[in-house]
């Protein structure tokens, strides 16, 4: 592959990921389209998921430790009364149940709860590693292992809308906070099981969705254009990370 890794090269870009396909596909077409090796993601989005996905590019691949510590905000749905393996809308139903009269007051009531500092499970459907071995595909083969919960902050969990058995939701999380897990979670409170079955990152700290350019238009633009959308390193992150 030809490699245009200059100094002039260089920065943060700023991508609407698209439902279907991985972080990792978006960030094979963007090496594609700039004819550079050297890209990469700070935080990944589920294949599922869309919205913001901050896109390193050169040099400034060595600030993704840093981005990826960011807090971040999303918008998702969960369908109550149903679960599944995955968590989400792309695994096996395990189990339904009927789903209760619920007014928002309850259903504010338990998305309260989830506030605050707390301990989180990681999935079995994820790709956190136990012994070099991804989970999900421990998961695939039908296997479920303990997994070490890890501490994460709910910064706001607010109800958006109630249409039941969807309640859309918005959330401002720290880092590694699984939202499948957060919205299976839920559903345990409210005694009725719930998955996820839709996600959408919005922003990650100062970095906005509205700022972002949707993949099918990046690929669409000429180098000049691209250039004018990157976004310098310096201009990013704190001076005492570069």
């Amino acid at each position: 592959m030809a490699t245009n890794d200059s100094p002039n090269f260089e920065g943060i870009l700023l991508i609407d990921k698209p439902q279907g396909i991985t972080s990792h596909d978006v960030v094979d077409r963007v090496r594609r389209k700039l004819k550079m090796k050297k890209v990469g993601h700070a935080g990944t989005l589920d294949p599922n998921a869309t919205g913001l996905l901050i896109i390193l590019v050169g040099r400034a691949t060595k600030v993704s430790q840093y981005l990826m510590s960011l807090d971040k905000e999303y918008q998702g749905e969960m369908k109550l009364g149903e679960t599944t393996d995955s968590y989400d809308c792309e695994g096996e139903i395990t189990a339904t149940h009927d789903v209760p009269e619920l007014s928002e007051d309850d259903i504010k009531k338990a998305l309260s709860e989830f506030s605050g500092d707390q301990y989180q499970t990681p999935p079995m459907f994820s790709a956190k590693k136990v012994d070099g071995v991804p989970l999900y595909k421990l998961a695939r083969k039908g296997k479920e292992i303990e997994r070490e919960p890890r501490f994460i902050r709910i910064n706001e969990l607010t109800m958006v809308e109630m249409n039941l058995p969807l309640v859309h939701f918005y959330v401002s999380c720290s880092k590694g906070t699984y939202i499948r897990t957060l919205a299976h979670d839920i559903g345990q409170k409210l005694g009725c099981g719930a998955h996820l079955t839709d996600l959408r990152r919005m922003a990650t700290d100062r970095f906005d969705i509205d700022d972002s350019v949707r993949l099918e238009d990046f690929e669409e633009m000429s180098v000049t254009e691209v250039r004018r959308c990157l976004i310098p390193v310096y201009r990013a992150v704190p001076s005492h990370v570069l």
